[in-house]
């Protein structure tokens, strides 16, 4: 018999949490709500000498505010408050004051903070605005810091990436997840399919998600995102066709491609999954929710999805050993770019150098080897299933994950070696992109280049001109 993963009702709440949110640090579902960096570990969790920052812990006092503090409902409100007590023994020169932030419009109260002169001096903040608060001048500049830091070979080299620009560091990696396909590997079994060869590229993968459709049993080959995150999965096929939806320009603007080559081919194979393969639910709208369901009840064959998905899937009932991880296949490109996300822990750049210096303390803190090994012995303690992508070369996450199959982790390290980051201003042209693909999705007879020329027109008028002559002044 197959072994399956309990998990206790609160480990159950705080996954299905992490499943519906989609790896989401926002509106969009661009960020990353996985529960392996979300949850305090005991507070026996000590960097080693070698991972600590350059603060003494005999320096002159200093207070900081970090908004990380958990509502008085949180499951795991008692383990954060045993790591601050831990942090403030190692460096009781630093007092934190832990602010809790409202749970919605996360974005919207921290730049009233900030608009209001009261920008915390450490904020978690996800990877799709790190591009816009660089700009801004609401990240500061932590290089120094960063270069001075004896534990920064620890971290994954990757992981910097999004909070880098001009070769300058803005960010403390948190968190990050890859996206990947999951499948069903019982599915493709009972079609007698190779996965290895089925999830090659486009043209095979339309051929196996055909070929394990069947209305009469209620069964299809791809869960298709089209509802109103629709461009958040379809981006992916403009990559690996081998464009983007914007470019950004060096002077700063922005400029669209919603008509380009790429974005077409994208689309059209999109329209073909739906009504040359008629491999795709009958609902192409339906929520993420839905297509979730339909997965880890065994209706839809794939999907894509973080790498921080897996547990939730496993809290709502699925074999964990019948749930396979990869790459998504190749497109026209001959490449097959997977997104990136998660968080930072960014700095006030107004405040003080020794505020600064200690909440840069704080945050190589909680994101050191042994704080984020003990939240991942927390999480196997209470039957929690982690994020199986660490921002730290060092932590080795399969050790704490029983009956974890070495192909899903091999799939997730394979997604992981040609990332990509979401479009430039996602979250400003969202709902322009969105409207051609669910035109696409649910009109055979609609034309591609006629309804991204329509949606690039409107996005250009109401967004772009905008965004650009504000960029210049």
């Amino acid at each position: 018999m197959k072994k399956k993963i309990r998990l206790s009702a609160a480990s159950m709440l705080l996954l299905t949490i992490a499943l519906t949110t989609a790896a989401c640090g926002g509106n969009n579902g661009n960020g990353n709500a996985s529960p392996s960096t979300n949850t305090a570990p005991e507070s026996s969790a000590t960097p080693s000498a070698s991972e600590s920052p350059s603060a003494s812990a005999h320096a002159e006092p200093v207070e900081i505010v970090v908004w990380d503090k958990p509502s008085a409902d949180a499951a795991d409100k008692a383990f954060k408050e045993e790591a601050f007590a831990a942090f403030e023994a190692k460096y009781p020169n630093i007092k934190v004051t832990h602010v809790e932030q409202t749970k919605e419009k996360e974005r919207e109260q921290f730049m009233t903070a900030v608009a209001g002169g009261e920008q915390p001096d450490l904020y978690k903040n996800p990877y799709p605005d790190m591009e816009s608060y660089i700009a801004q001048g609401i990240a500061a500049d932590i290089t120094d810091l960063w270069n001075g830091f004896e534990g920064k070979d620890g971290y994954l080299p990757s992981s910097l990436n999004a909070g880098t620009v001009d070769g300058k560091i803005y960010g403390v990696p948190n968190d990050m997840y890859v996206t990947g396909l999951l499948y069903n590997k019982q599915m493709f079994a009972d079609a007698g399919l190779d996965p290895a060869a089925a999830l090659k590229d486009w043209d095979s993968f339309g051929a196996a998600a055909q070929k394990m459709t069947d209305a009469s049993k209620g069964t299809y080959g791809y869960a298709i995102l089209g509802m109103d995150w629709a461009d958040w999965f379809f981006e992916y096929y403009v990559w690996q066709a081998g464009g983007d939806l914007t470019e950004k320009q060096p002077d700063g603007t922005a400029k669209l491609t919603f008509t380009s080559d790429a974005t077409i081919q994208a689309l059209q194979y999109y329209k073909d999954l739906k009504f040359k393969y008629k491999a795709t639910q009958k609902n192409v709208v339906q929520s993420l929710d839905d297509n979730q369901k339909d997965f880890y009840t065994g209706r839809a064959a794939s999907m894509i999805a973080g790498s921080d998905w897996i547990g939730g899937l496993v809290a709502k009932g699925m074999d964990l050993n019948n749930i396979g991880f990869s790459a998504l296949p190749v497109g026209p490109s001959g490449k097959a770019p997977a997104q990136v996300g998660g968080s930072y822990w960014i700095l006030n750049p107004k405040s003080s150098p020794e505020k600064q210096q200690a909440a840069f303390t704080y945050a190589t803190y909680i994101t050191s080897k042994a704080y984020l090994e003990s939240v991942l012995q927390y999480n196997k303690d209470n039957g929690m299933f982690p994020n199986l992508l660490s921002v730290r070369t060092d932590v080795d996450v399969t050790g704490f994950v029983d009956g974890l199959p070495a192909e899903v982790v091999s799939g997730v390290q394979s997604a992981a070696k040609d990332t990509h980051l979401e479009y430039f201003l996602k979250a400003r042209l969202s709902p322009y992109i969105v409207k051609p693909i669910q035109q696409a999705l649910l009109d055979e007879n609609t034309d591609l280049k006629a309804v991204l020329q329509t949606a690039q027109d409107l996005a250009q008028k109401e967004v772009i001109d905008k965004y650009n002559e504000e960029v210049k002044k």
